[in-house]
């Protein structure tokens, strides 16, 4: 446990960086551009992370899983899966890159409402084999152990980029934001790649070459994990915000992300500590009572950690709207005691659904993570019909109670 301590203070660190980047940039997008500001950018941010998580899904959880199997023996020994990785990366973007490009006026008019905005989508999908080899490069990072590496990496590319963005929102206004949003990760993989050149696994030896299809296979189970993830999210928020706009209009779609995107700042710490320790703990472990020792032992000490942390948020709740925000966001206050319950919800959910990550169950995780994305837009839709705006916050604390009591309920199965 003194590890996992140790992993959530340095990932700490990092989270806070990034949470005092973004919420400068949030801050500076809400002084000129309002909550309306606020809401759009949320829909770019969930469309770059969907095309960003297809192409990277080659490159996260499946690199880490055997590079942390393997990094013991040797760099030759992790090489395969690297050469495997990359393969794929170049098959995916091959495939992602035009049909984004082809597609791009339908995305702007669904995130939008106009087609105006549709070279931001052609813009991201150009970047994305960068932003995909530089999350291979992160992940073969966690998968080393070397974790002050890559909070220190984590925390320059965070302040670089939001540098460019805060300079970018001044000059052009919510364009400048958007425009910035859709080249962000790509710059943040450049650093992180010239962070690690002088490293002595970073030779093109061992990411390029021929490799047996065994090896492209064991990256590929992960594929499909990773891409549904990277899919069924964002796009169910871009439906809650859809939904949202139809029902309570732009503006206070806004007053909602801004709570969402509190949630997800503070809440870092816990995801940043579960995919850099606990994830390759759980690689390495093979029965079920290890595995499920190690997430009882873990939730023990996170969840509590999650509960003070929530309650710390709700009770400082309108010093943070003022600090990040503005005063016009000052009716966000009345969204937080239901977003911070359904909080506390994920993480129970997440520590007892990582075991179905590491060990592969690929049907389990694509369905459940279909199943669950699906749930919450249909609980949102209801919910805002009924109650509108807190609605969002209901639905989604709704659907991680059944989340939660499915994944501890089946933890077992995922394992065989």
């Amino acid at each position: 446990m003194k590890a996992l301590l140790s992993v959530t203070f340095f990932t700490a660190l990092l989270t806070f960086v990034r949470m005092a980047a973004g919420f400068l940039i949030a801050k500076i997008i809400a002084l000129y551009a309002g909550p309306t500001g606020i809401a759009m950018l949320g829909q770019l941010q969930s469309i770059v992370a969907g095309m960003s998580g297809v192409a990277n899904s080659a490159a996260g959880t499946g690199v880490v899983k055997y590079t942390a199997e393997h990094n013991l023996k040797g760099f030759e020994y992790c090489s395969p899966w690297w050469r495997a990785s990359l393969q794929w990366i170049i098959i995916l973007c091959s495939i992602i890159v035009p049909i984004s490009i082809l597609i791009s006026p339908m995305l702007s008019r669904w995130l939008f409402s106009s087609n105006d905005f549709y070279w931001l989508i052609i813009v991201t999908a150009v970047l994305l084999p960068i932003s995909a080899f530089g999350t291979m490069v992160t992940s073969i990072i966690n998968g080393l152990e070397k974790y002050r590496l890559y909070v220190v990496l984590g925390m320059i590319s965070s302040v670089a980029s939001s540098f460019i963005m805060v300079i970018m929102i001044i000059k052009a206004n919510i364009l400048g934001a958007l425009i910035a949003t859709s080249f962000q990760n790509a710059l943040i993989a450049l650093i992180m790649i010239l962070g690690i050149s002088k490293e002595k696994w970073f030779k093109l030896c061992y990411f390029w070459g021929k490799v047996d299809s065994i090896f492209r296979k064991d990256i590929g189970r992960y594929i499909l994990m990773s891409a549904t993830a990277a899919i069924t999210m964002p796009l169910a928020l871009v439906c809650i915000r859809n939904i949202l706009v139809f029902y309570v209009g732009w503006e206070q779609t806004g007053y909602w992300q801004a709570v969402w995107k509190i949630s997800e700042a503070y809440l870092a710490i816990i995801t940043i500590a579960l995919s850099t320790y606990y994830l390759p703990q759980l690689s390495k472990l093979n029965s079920f009572y290890e595995i499920k020792k190690e997430a009882q032992r873990t939730a023990l000490v996170l969840i509590p950690i999650v509960i003070i942390l929530s309650f710390v948020v709700y009770l400082l709740r309108d010093v943070i709207i003022h600090v990040l925000f503005t005063k016009e966001f000052s009716t966000a206050r009345d969204l937080f005691s239901v977003q911070l319950f359904g909080d506390v919800l994920k993480i129970f959910a997440w520590i007892f659904a990582y075991p179905m990550i590491s060990k592969g169950a690929i049907k389990w995780y694509v369905i459940s993570e279909i199943t669950f994305a699906v749930f919450f837009v249909l609980l949102s839709w209801l919910f805002i019909s009924l109650f509108g705006l807190q609605g969002a916050n209901i639905g989604y604390t709704v659907n991680y109670i059944f989340y939660a009591m499915f994944m501890y309920v089946n933890m077992k199965n995922f394992i065989k």
